[in-house]
């Protein structure tokens, strides 16, 4: 019988090291990519931007399939994700992360999808103890059964220091070639990686949004303002500065190419504003502005625009009106910014 499985994939160390030790025993393995529009790495490869070295971004787990030759599907659960992450069942971690209902969600998936298509049992790169929330012994088993894959999911980098599943009862896996691996410290799966000449993402892991201090405090001030998130928040928190304004107005610029072209996207459900002659930067504009709040948009579209003065057009459904920009100080920018007090993560 040739034995299969399917394996949760990011293309980070851990994933690539569970799928390549399965290899190692004849294991045929397909993986699963999960997008959930979350990704930091995959954010910034749709939005065009380059890393310090000029180089593009690429999605993590292209590649690491690419390398370890096996087939890859990405399965788009984002619609099904924004739900976990305004209700989790079982709350949040330090920031606005959901990852034990993010987990129980992968796996559910994996589960249908091992049961469709006939594949024996779900594989994950997951180590004991390496995330306080999601990775503890009973966190780990208490997910597995929620997801319905009791016996029938394989850590492979922990397997020794888990229960026996059924692959291994089955003697579908020979348990003594899996691993001990436990903890935060990677140097077990860096050594691991070199003897097998993997290629990884550097760093490993951190990947995701709803980790991120920054992100979290824009929803944090969101609800506290707002009273609630809509699903195209959670996607606005990831672009551009965030400004709140005086009658509670949400003012988000563009950092650079890419996020002034993602918030252009957003022109048929937002009022917008921009330098007329086109050599800066676009803000979109959530909710109606008071009168004296045209000229204060104007001057953060100017400074942020060259640093100049400048003509900035305010368009809000049929009505534009232009109004000279003056670059705002930077006490100004302090007093409205939307960002963590301790220093902004995005520059002023």
């Amino acid at each position: 019988m040739k034995v299969r499985a399917v394996a949760l994939f990011s293309g980070g160390l851990d994933s690539s090291l569970a799928v390549r030790v399965l290899q190692d025993q004849g294991i045929e393995v397909k993986a699963l990519h999960f997008y959930t529009g979350f990704c930091i790495t995959e954010h910034k490869r749709r939005l065009g931007l380059k890393k310090e070295d000029g180089s593009h971004y690429v999605n993590p787990a292209l590649r690491a399939a690419a390398h370890l030759q096996v087939p890859l599907d990405i399965v788009d659960i984002s619609q099904e994700y924004f739900d976990v992450i305004l209700n989790p069942r079982h709350g949040y971690g330090r920031h606005i992360n959901p990852c034990v209902d993010c987990r129980i969600l992968m796996l559910s998936k994996a589960r249908e999808i091992k049961e469709k298509e006939g594949y024996h049992f779900v594989v994950t790169g997951e180590v004991l103890g390496q995330r306080p929330m999601s990775q503890t012994f009973d966190r780990l088993m208490f997910i597995e059964r929620q997801a319905g894959l009791e016996g029938y999911l394989l850590r492979p980098l922990s397997a020794k220091l888990l229960p026996e599943t059924l692959p291994e009862k089955l003697r579908w896996v020979n348990r003594e070639r899996l691993l001990d691996i436990r903890g935060r410290g990677r140097k077990k799966q860096i050594a691991l990686a070199q003897k097998y000449g993997l290629e990884y993402e550097q760093p490993a892991g951190g990947c995701c949004y709803l980790t991120d201090e920054s992100y979290a405090y824009r929803f944090k001030e969101a609800i506290k303002v707002e009273g609630s998130i809509s699903r195209e928040d959670l996607v606005l928190f990831t672009v551009g500065r965030h400004f709140r304004l005086p009658s509670g107005v949400k003012l988000i610029i563009a950092r650079n190419e890419g996020e002034v072209r993602f918030l252009q996207g957003f022109r048929s459900r937002y009022a917008y504003a921009y330098r007329r002659d086109h050599k800066g930067t676009f803000a979109l504009i959530k909710g109606k502005l008071s009168e004296g709040e045209f000229k204060l948009v104007a001057d953060l579209v100017a400074r942020y625009s060259k640093n100049e003065p400048c003509e900035v057009v305010l368009c809000s459904g049929e009505e534009e009106r232009v109004f000279w920009g003056e670059p705002a100080a930077q006490e100004v920018i302090n007093s409205y910014k939307i960002y963590l007090r301790q220093g902004a993560k995005d520059g002023a």
